[in-house]
């Protein structure tokens, strides 16, 4: 089986911080990596250099036994037999739909009825058949996106890669091209890597994520490892809505702290050396038995209410409650459990 490796992967672009620095990961064969991250944390650039768009300074690309990039070398693009979808869909638009799609088979020489052949079954995977004439002027932006798609499957790529394909649509284009994505991943069977500074496109679709910071790898683990144990407080602050408390805990502690311990320590005025812990909206409940907090805001969002309240220290803390608390009222609130970064 044929893997994509990243070892000790390096981009330096002069002036500074190198772009990417130091990056070993593997991706296995028909899996979904997502590389996520906020602008500028070299996500872009280690997805340019395994199409090809750019050398690395040091390191190696490998897919299977076939090393396609290093310092002294680099396989071109079109010798890799990968596909790209980008941002800003790059159509041709003066192409109908099936010249868009059917494109890259041409200039691999491609024609007549395997031509009309693999077009077909391309668009009829992204339900696009009725608008195969239609040019791109004409089109939606999540009917342009899949068009983009399905010229990527139309050459059975080994590699799909996409860099931030949902940016340009709405919350609820989104979430329909999210699925669209996941079927496209399941019957295409190709090895995807998706590029996005969104947390739930990362979390929704991939089948394991790769947290990127100031060109660095910090963490790489499937989505819900990410969520339960992040790998301290750069992917706990981007990873969910959880709050990053500074509380005196002991480094021996266990890193998954229940409540009792939490509430010695929430109640300590030990001016020891404190410690970032991630606490979940999710595990914070209204009980009886819990400690009074202020609530500073309570905000409807349809099924729940979304609470900000305060520690005793003044610290914010997010909670998720079934009824509306007014602001500046005091409840009883326990924490289930924590995570020490």
């Amino acid at each position: 089986m044929a893997q994509l490796i990243l070892n000790h992967l390096t981009k330096d672009f002069g002036g500074g911080r190198p772009a990417v620095s130091d990056v070993s990961l593997t991706v296995r064969e028909g899996g979904f990596l997502a590389l996520l991250g906020p602008s500028g944390c070299g996500k872009t650039t280690v997805l340019r250099m395994i199409a090809g768009f750019e050398q690395p300074t040091d390191g190696t690309i490998d897919y299977g036994e076939r090393r396609l990039s290093d310092a002294s070398r680099a396989l071109p693009p079109e010798k890799r037999n990968m596909a790209m979808v980008f941002q800003s869909y790059a159509l041709w638009p003066h192409m109908t739909v099936a010249g868009n799609v059917g494109y890259p088979l041409k200039v691999r020489g491609i024609s007549g009825e395997s031509w009309r052949s693999r077009v077909g079954e391309a668009l009829a995977l992204v339900k696009l058949t009725d608008y195969a004439e239609r040019r791109p002027a004409a089109l939606s932006g999540g009917q342009r996106q899949r068009v983009a798609l399905a010229r990527c499957l139309v050459t059975s790529p080994d590699v799909v890669l996409l860099d931030e394909p949902l940016a340009n649509l709405d919350q609820h284009l989104r979430k329909s091209m999210e699925e669209t994505f996941r079927i496209f991943h399941e019957r295409s069977g190709a090895t995807m890597v998706y590029v996005t500074h969104d947390q739930s496109e990362a979390m929704a679709l991939a089948t394991d994520v790769a947290v990127m910071s100031e060109g660095r790898l910090v963490q790489l683990a499937p989505p819900a490892e990410i969520y339960a144990r992040p790998e301290g407080a750069v992917v706990g602050g981007l990873i969910g809505r959880g709050s990053i408390l500074r509380l005196p805990v002991a480094d021996h502690a266990p890193r998954a702290l229940a409540w009792p311990m939490l509430c010695e320590a929430i109640g300590s005025a030990d001016d020891g050396p404190r410690r970032d812990v991630l606490v979940r909206p999710e595990h914070v409940r209204q009980d009886a038995d819990g400690i009074a907090l202020e609530v500073k805001a309570c905000v409807y969002e349809g099924e729940r209410f979304a609470l900000t309240l305060a520690l005793p220290d003044g610290q914010p803390l997010k909670a998720y409650g079934d009824t509306a608390i007014p602001v500046g009222q005091k409840a009883d609130f326990k924490i289930a459990s924590g995570w020490r970064l």
